[in-house]
């Protein structure tokens, strides 16, 4: 850019204004990305987790009848192909997880503790499990793992769609600000861009001006929103990993993530281009 095109579109206030309202939007719109790709990476990290894991109850008030029909019930199971994993929950880990609900459940106990089988599919069909489950003990239940946590994963589909909402609806706005840039820009040199036309030079000339102007307002404004967006981004990942959360800790960005957090940038600068160009060249147009 000439020293002469700088003068005449630096004292455009409203231009200078771009950079400040560039970083502060593609700060919040990398922040929203990165939720709900985050987001997206937890709800299939947990539905791969669920799908092929299932819970095989023996509900019997006889602890010897009961542990009679765990192992003929494990024994079962792993002769299925369908079974990559089966195994008896340990009763003394049992005891110990319900205890700070029901007291003390163990052998001595009057209160009966169903046996607990994990089993761990080599695929989603769980008929051929329940099938025998049922066949050794017809009081036997079924809990499947992806059943009971659809709920939370419905959830984090939710939040996913919310954050690209969020997305576009950060994206219309900042055409919105660079279209009242513009405006704003071509009201105030109004008089120079009239004596510019006089000499010889066109719409789109003009509009290269405007437009070259805010691509260096976006320029500036994305490099400082993109440094605020990884730092931010960079400590919630430390605060999530101290966490040691599984559900949470699923919260994590791929390499594709990281990637298309990469194209932000480069499309909120193309965005405002087009748009003074397009915003320029059409009040040109009507006005002159």
């Amino acid at each position: 850019m000439s020293g002469a095109d700088r003068r005449v579109l630096d004292e455009a206030g409203g231009l200078r204004a771009m950079t400040w309202v560039m970083a502060i939007m593609l700060f919040l719109t990398l922040l929203a990305a990165a939720l709900g790709l985050g987001t997206r990476q937890s709800a299939d990290a947990l539905e791969r987790q669920l799908a092929g894991r299932l819970t095989v109850q023996i509900v019997e008030g006889s602890p010897a009848t009961r542990d009679a029909l765990a192992a003929r019930t494990l024994a079962a199971l792993r002769r299925l192909p369908q079974v990559r994993r089966a195994t008896l929950v340990d009763r003394g880990e049992l005891t110990r997880l319900l205890a700070p609900w029901l007291g003390d459940v163990g052998a001595d106990a009057e209160l009966p503790v169903p046996a607990m089988i994990d089993v761990d599919l080599a695929g989603t069909d769980a008929t051929a499990i329940v099938a025998a489950a049922r066949r050794i003990s017809a009081a036997s239940r079924i809990d499947q793992h992806q059943r009971w946590m659809a709920p939370v994963v419905g959830f984090l589909d939710t939040l996913t769609w919310l954050a690209f909402a969020l997305v576009v609806l950060m994206l219309a706005a900042t055409g919105a600000v660079v279209v009242l840039a513009a405006r704003a820009g071509l009201e105030t040199h109004r008089a120079t861009i009239e004596v510019m036309h006089m000499l010889g030079s066109t719409d789109v000339q003009v509009a290269r001006l405007f437009q070259r102007r805010i691509a260096l307002d976006a320029a500036m404004g994305g490099v400082a929103g993109c440094a605020a967006a990884l730092a931010v981004l960079l400590f919630l990942g430390t605060r999530l990993a101290a966490l040691g959360s599984e559900l949470l800790g699923g919260i994590a960005l791929g390499a594709g993530d990281w990637a298309a957090l990469g194209i932000v940038p480069v499309g909120f600068i193309a965005l405002a281009m087009a748009a003074a160009r397009v915003t320029v060249v059409a009040s040109l147009r009507r006005s002159l």
